[in-house]
Parts: C-alpha cells; sequence; structure tokens
C-alpha cells in the first residue's frame, strides 16, 4: 500500500484537503479533543475524543457541505440546492447554503424527529416532508433537482464532500500529533475516507480504523467483493450510519487506505452513548458513539495513543431516553422482570421488601389481573429496577428466588 501524494487510484489529495481546511477558517470550529481516563485505563494507553458533536449543526457535515456548496458555479449557486437527509446532512447543508446566500431545499422523511426538522428550518431550508423512509425521500429530492435544475448535494459521495470531511483528519494531526490510531463511524464513507487522505500522506503509521453499525454493514462485503455492494439493513439506532450501499468515491479511498472496518452491535451501542454522557459529559449520537462501542468491544486490540472520532450530538430526547434504558440493560443497571403473586393484601408489600433488602431501586410498578392465563386468585406483576451492574442483577434473582418466587421468562 502506497501513502504518497497523489493517489492515482482516487480522485483526492492532500492539497484538496488543505484547500478544504482554508476555506472552513471561521466558518467550521475547530472541535475540541478530550480525554478519556475510563478509556485509556482499558486501552492501557491513552484515548482522546474528537469532539465533532460540537460542532456547529451538531456534526461534521457541515464542513464537506460548505466545500461542496462553495465550489458551485455561478450559475448552479442561483438554481439553488437540494438535499435528503434525516437529520445531520439536512442541517449541513442548510447552515452551509445559508451562510453562501444560496437558496437550499431539503427534503426529510414524514417520521423525522420533531427537533431535527425544526433546526433544519431555523438554518434557513426550505423543509419538505416526503416518504416514510430515506430512499423515498431521496428519490424525491432528485426529483425535485431534475425539475428545477437544483443541485442535488450528496451526502458523501462527491470528492468536495470528502475533501471537507478531512480537514477533521488535519485538526486530528494538529492537536494530537502523537496519535497512532484513529477510530471513526462509517456510514456511506465520507468521513473516514476524508481522514485517511489526510493522515495518510502525512502520517501513513498512524491506523484508521471504520467502525459501523452490525445491523447495516455494507462495508465489510463490499470490501470483500472489491466493489460496492448494497445490502438489506435491518433497523439500527445509529440513524447517521446507517447506510445500505457504500459510495463510489468514498469506497475507492477506503479500499486503499483504511486499514480495517469493524462492526458493533446495538447494545454496544447504547452502552458507548452512555459511558460518554456519563463519564465524559458529552451528548452524542448512536452512530457518533460506534467508535467508542468498538474500543469497548476490544480495547486491547488497538495502539494508543487513540483518537475516537464523536462525528455527532443530534438525538432526538424521546430517543436518547429509550437507548439510555437500553444502555443501562446492557451495562445490568436496568432489569426488568415479571413474576405472579396471591392477590391478597400486603403481598406487595412483601416483594417489594425482598428488593428492599438486596438494595434494588424500583422504578416502576405494573399489575395485570384480566390476563386469562392467570387463576383465580393470581396477579402478575411487572418489574422495572434500577441495578448496580450484572453481579447485582444475580443477587436480586437469586433473593426472589429464596423466597419463593419464579421469575416468568
Amino acid at each position: 500500500m502506497s501513502f504518497g501524494t497523489p493517489y492515482p487510484s482516487h480522485p483526492l489529495i492532500l492539497d484538496d484537503v488543505r484547500g478544504a481546511q482554508k476555506m472552513l477558517s471561521g466558518v467550521a470550529r475547530v472541535t475540541p479533543m478530550e480525554g478519556s481516563r475510563y478509556l485509556s485505563r482499558l486501552v492501557g494507553a491513552p484515548v482522546h475524543f474528537k469532539c465533532e458533536n460540537l460542532q456547529r449543526t451538531g456534526s461534521f457535515k457541515l464542513r464537506g457541505a460548505y466545500v461542496r456548496i462553495s465550489g458551485l458555479r455561478p450559475e448552479e449557486r442561483a438554481a439553488g440546492v437540494v438535499a435528503a437527509s434525516a437529520g445531520n446532512h439536512a442541517q449541513g447543508v442548510a447552515l452551509a447554503s445559508s451562510l453562501q446566500g444560496v437558496k437550499s431545499t431539503v427534503f426529510m422523511p414524514v417520521g423525522a424527529p420533531l427537533p431535527k426538522v425544526a433546526a433544519t428550518r431555523e438554518y434557513g431550508a426550505d423543509v419538505r416532508l416526503h416518504g416514510h423512509v430515506v430512499d423515498e425521500t431521496l428519490a424525491a429530492a432528485q426529483e425535485y433537482a431534475h425539475d428545477t435544475g437544483a443541485v442535488f448535494i450528496h451526502p458523501f459521495d462527491h470528492r468536495d464532500v470528502i475533501a471537507g470531511q478531512g480537514t477533521v483528519g488535519l485538526e486530528i494531526l494538529e492537536q494530537c500529533p502523537e496519535v497512532r490510531t484513529i477510530v471513526v463511524g462509517v456510514g456511506g464513507g465520507g468521513l473516514a475516507a476524508g481522514i485517511a487522505v489526510a493522515v495518510k500522506a502525512l502520517r501513513p503509521d498512524v491506523k484508521v480504523i471504520g467502525v459501523q453499525a452490525r445491523a447495516a454493514a455494507a462495508y465489510p462485503p463490499s470490501l470483500a467483493a472489491g466493489h460496492p455492494l448494497g445490502i438489506d439493513t435491518a433497523p439500527t439506532m445509529a440513524d447517521g450510519i446507517h447506510v445500505g450501499r457504500p459510495g463510489d468515491v468514498p469506497f475507492a479511498i477506503v479500499r486503499e487506505l483504511v486499514d480495517e472496518v469493524r462492526t458493533v452491535t446495538e447494545d454496544q451501542l447504547s452502552a458507548a452513548l452512555l459511558l460518554c454522557l456519563e463519564r465524559a459529559k458529552l451528548v452524542v449520537e448512536p452512530a457518533g458513539a460506534s467508535p467508542v462501542a468498538a474500543l469497548l468491544d476490544a480495547p486491547e486490540t488497538f495502539d494508543g495513543p487513540v483518537v475516537a472520532v464523536l462525528s455527532g450530538g443530534n438525538v432526538d430526547p424521546l430517543l436518547m431516553q429509550r437507548i439510555l434504558r437500553h444502555g443501562m440493560a446492557a451495562a445490568g443497571r436496568y432489569l426488568s422482570l415479571r413474576l405472579r403473586l396471591t392477590d391478597r393484601p400486603g403481598a406487595l408489600a412483601t416483594l417489594l421488601g425482598v428488593l428492599s433488602v438486596v438494595d434494588a431501586n424500583v422504578l416502576d410498578v405494573g399489575h395485570v389481573r384480566t390476563d386469562p392465563r392467570l387463576g383465580l386468585t393470581e396477579v402478575e406483576v411487572e418489574l422495572h429496577l434500577e441495578t448496580k451492574g450484572p453481579e447485582h442483577c444475580a443477587e436480586v434473582a437469586a433473593a426472589l428466588g429464596d423466597a419463593g418466587y419464579t421469575v416468568m421468562p
């Protein structure tokens, strides 16, 4: 593998990223780098967070969108731009367009979170809700581009977009020159590709490791096949990297320059988000937490110092609530169980007394009395408990068993 510039197999070189950095000066923030003592102990070397969740619009997307729109010809700027997105790209295009006096139209799915829709409008875009899945929204945006002449701004499959995202890599090298491994989430591949172009040109010894949600991991089979493949994806909380096919332009770069692409589960993503919130006091969306999930999964496999790119922090509050509960359950700190009691006065109090002895905090109690599976004198109780970890969960289960209760599957 050769890391010299230019790279003959793909259309991007270090000078493109440096040019993008100059273009973004005073527009995009140089986001901070924060250390993680917890992950550093796990890895056995310093681990830092590159906090793109603190970027304007809440993600790295502004960088690529601004560079792409800056490169439009006058007649293209006059026609305006159009994009399709459920969130981060929408906001990036909206702000980038407003800053440059270009009219933007953004198509978003009907079910897009209301805070993201409101933010996109506030950044200056004409938001149009269309379709219930991103593919339908994308088709509507492309049809609008065809009918009006507006320039379609792709979220990752364009060299200017990738050059803009690559400025994250330049900042990492400036802020942490001793870095040996950079871990970054991968959807279509624009961010990972841009970082790899910048970093490998200047520091070919630095490893760049991509991370995908296992439910939407198109890169591993595509890399094995040697060309982009479309896959059937499953639902994932990491909507920011939920992409069914790699982009042609970023794929060529990722194949040549990215050292490895790993996958993480939904449980690992929710545990990572919880860690960012509790330990680092950072609000990070599931896609942005994917590098942290990979570090938690196999900390001993990363050469440090490590920089994990937290690519975004735009998460709907209702989704955050569900994810945090999921993350607590995955970490053994939240336990849901059902059991049957004899429906008599004091039965629930006796049960709660058992839980009190083992220091389990009862968050919620539900009763079912009308299920035909129940006996005439039975009641089903559903409990939601806050616990202290897997060992404490086992202690709670043992205490209930010793007290004569049978936990239902």
